[in-house]
């Protein structure tokens, strides 16, 4: 790699970037977490939590990863030979599905080729054929990463109402939560997936359930093996501001400080910010035009934009140019997409001009490995960026 001078671009959906505020924050003395100062802030911690996922029920803290927190939610719900209805929308979805199968779950996974978002119609389908109720749980990624896809979840809500199934709603929001708009308590979810890493602008090591009255009674009966990823024994130790582990304790700190600053922005101006940068995005792939990976106009991602390379072009070969030439990361296509797609995150602490440096980049790249493009993407986004900013200069 040539010598890299100024600031790393890292555009890949996650790990995002970490805000000045949050790693100071990171950046002290770790304390005794049995201590009563530890104890008071995990209280308050827990209580204000609470806002970002809109419930008014437990979240569960977890030192772990978005995977540890998929476990979570299956171990202390489902038993041994349970039937999971699951919908196949990209590579975190069939990792999701791999997963309860080695748990021991009976998945019936609904099939999908990656360029839409989970089919409701045809999960609607499924459960009304279970007369007999032997699906269990409904589990789906609510932003499908690997495509950039976005999932109705209040729609599956209304699927599950219209059949009257009593099934478990399972929603994965770990490249969702705090980017695009989510309510737990409104759409009935029972066990909600989440992590630090993406729009909660941490670095990696925590994830999060949060969890239905219904879903706490599922647990008392669930007989999966569980210990680390035990609901229970965790919600015991929060009672009084502790965990049954050594908790995180920096990364902690640092939850506190990003939820401060999605308090002082809204979570209605955060979502806004982020359907605004990702329409701008969207422009920028129309103009070079580029396909993107979801072909549903009302099912593209707020976080990420899924971009596949022309035939006889290798988006990796791309994606390694520009980290070579102008030190930014881009996503890498996965699974069955590897090579065809590479992957523009837009989410956590970004603003315009973090956009327009990594059009460009984007741009630069396409033209020095022979992709040619119609127009300009950057001249494009730009436009879109401006035009409120015109419009008042014009009145």
């Amino acid at each position: 790699m040539t010598f890299a001078s100024g600031r790393h671009f890292l555009q890949i959906p996650g790990p995002t970037n970490v805000p000045d505020r949050i790693l100071r924050a990171i950046d002290r003395p770790t304390i005794d977490h049995r201590g009563p100062d530890f104890a008071r802030m995990t209280k308050r911690l827990l209580e204000e939590i609470k806002f970002l996922f809109k419930t008014e029920g437990p979240v569960v803290i977890f030192p772990g990863s978005g995977t540890g927190a998929w476990e979570a939610a299956m171990v202390n719900t489902l038993s041994p030979g349970d039937r999971v209805l699951m919908a196949e929308t990209g590579q975190f979805a069939v990792l999701w599905s791999n997963l309860a199968r080695r748990m021991g779950l009976e998945v019936d996974l609904i099939p999908g080729d990656w360029r839409r978002p989970a089919d409701i119609d045809a999960i609607e389908a499924k459960l009304a054929e279970d007369r007999d109720h032997s699906i269990k749980a409904v589990a789906f990624t609510h932003n499908e990463t690997s495509a950039g896809t976005t999932s109705d979840v209040a729609g599956v809500r209304r699927a599950l109402d219209r059949t009257g199934h009593p099934a478990l709603l399972m929603v994965d929001t770990i490249s969702s939560l705090a980017s695009i708009d989510y309510r737990h308590d409104e759409w009935q979810v029972d066990v909600c997936v989440g992590g630090s890493q993406k729009g909660l602008m941490l670095p990696p090591g925590l994830s999060f359930n949060a969890v239905s009255e219904k879903a706490l009674a599922a647990s008392r009966t669930a007989s999966l093996p569980r210990a680390y990823w035990d609901w229970e024994a965790t919600l015991a130790a929060n009672r009084d501001g502790s965990f049954p582990y050594t908790p995180a304790t920096n990364l902690l700190y640092g939850l506190d400080e990003a939820l401060a600053m999605l308090r002082e922005e809204g979570l209605d101006n955060v979502f806004a910010r982020h359907a605004r940068l990702a329409e701008a995005t969207r422009a920028a792939v129309r103009a070079w035009g580029l396909e993107m990976q979801c072909v549903d106009p009302d099912g593209v991602s707020n976080t990420v934009t899924a971009v596949r390379v022309p035939e006889g072009f290798d988006a990796d070969a791309l994606r390694a140019l520009i980290l070579d030439r102008y030190d930014m990361s881009l996503g890498a296509g996965l699974g069955k997409v590897k090579g065809k797609v590479f992957r523009i995150g837009h989410l956590g602490s970004f603003n315009d001009l973090m956009l327009m440096g990594t059009l460009c980049g984007v741009e630069m790249g396409l033209a020095a490995t022979g992709i040619g493009t119609r127009t300009s993407g950057v001249a494009a986004a730009m436009d879109m960026l401006t035009e409120p900013a015109q419009r008042m200069a014009a009145q």
